[in-house]
């Protein structure tokens, strides 16, 4: 048995509600997508609750994100010792273009799920748009992860011996809509010299 598989066999549904909570809420980058993915497989073997499990992630990742919006609106405000005036406009033009789209799809990608929130706060993205795609995004993610997790578990027999791989292929994966955006900033500067 993994660490992981032990850990939340350990801490339960309060355990995943906390960690998928911190993510966003203590802006710490934590192994979530990993997390659900390993509780849906443990579901799919009857060792965890799914409607349980699906309410605690997706309570978790609501809450946290929320948490996380009004951590940036009270930061970001003007003439904050933290950030420059510039980079909250820059934020809040950002969200202004793609906000919905974007903190939806955020959910999905690694370390961007942690920031976005406090971002959207920041660029005073309205709270009841932030509300609206937080909600969606958070349901769309706590539950569509997990269930692939029980599909995996109940299509590959004994798939929890290999959790360590499918954790890496899961990283690999959720790379995948960075990788563009990381190739044109790339680009961008190598032109700029």
């Amino acid at each position: 048995m993994t660490t992981l598989v032990a850990a939340i066999l350990a801490t339960s549904y309060l355990g995943l509600f906390l960690v998928v909570f911190a993510e966003t809420r203590l802006l710490l980058s934590l192994p979530g997508d990993n997390l659900l993915l390993t509780a849906g497989l443990l579901s799919a073997q009857d060792s965890l609750s799914r409607p349980l499990v699906m309410l605690a992630c997706t309570l978790g990742a609501v809450l946290g994100d929320n948490s996380g919006y009004w951590i940036g609106a009270r930061l970001g405000y003007p003439g904050s010792r933290w950030l420059k005036p510039e980079f909250i406009e820059r934020t809040r033009a950002y969200f202004e273009r793609y906000g919905a789209k974007a903190l939806a799809i955020a959910r999905f990608v690694p370390v961007v799920r942690t920031f976005a929130p406090t971002l959207a706060g920041m660029g005073r993205m309205p709270y009841g748009t932030f509300l609206t795609y937080n909600v969606l995004g958070g349901v769309l993610w706590g539950v569509g992860v997990l269930l692939a997790g029980v599909l995996l578990g109940r299509l590959v027999p004994r798939l929890d011996q290999y959790i360590l791989l499918l954790i890496a292929a899961v990283v690999l994966v959720s790379l995948i809509p960075v990788v563009p955006e990381l190739l044109k900033a790339h680009d961008g500067s190598v032109e700029g010299r």
